[in-house]
């Protein structure tokens, strides 16, 4: 099992950038497939992005491509998620999970982080 803790949220204005990490700890990171999602205030979890076990796969929710990047560097255990051209709508908590899959469902990711905060303020 792996646990998961996510950092890098804070607020930002709309147009900016922050680069959210997601820190592995536990067996076997580099077997896991990894994704971030988001939940907004009154809203249910929303798929941003996800990424194979080797990285050499992505994908990303509509609402997001071509803005965010996500990314994983095996040797150190962590994840990450660019995100460039921020919007308001793009306030949420955003979590990492990992999956035995490829899969953008969130009730097939298994390990979850306790989430970051991003704020974008127009």
């Amino acid at each position: 099992q792996v646990q998961l803790v996510e950092s890098g949220g804070g607020l930002v204005q709309a147009g900016g950038s922050l680069r959210l990490s997601c820190a592995a700890s536990g067996s076997a990171f580099s077997s896991y497939g990894m994704g971030w999602f988001r939940q907004a205030p009154g809203k249910g979890r929303e798929f941003v992005a996800r990424i194979s076990w080797s990285g050499s796969s992505t994908e990303y929710a509509d609402s997001v491509k071509g803005r965010f990047t996500i990314s994983r560097d095996n040797a150190k255990n962590t994840m990450y998620l660019q995100m460039n051209s921020l919007k308001p709508e793009d306030t949420a908590v955003y979590y990492c999970a990992s999956t035995a899959l490829a899969t953008m469902r969130a009730t097939q990711y298994s390990n979850w982080g306790q989430g970051t905060q991003v704020t974008v303020s127009s």
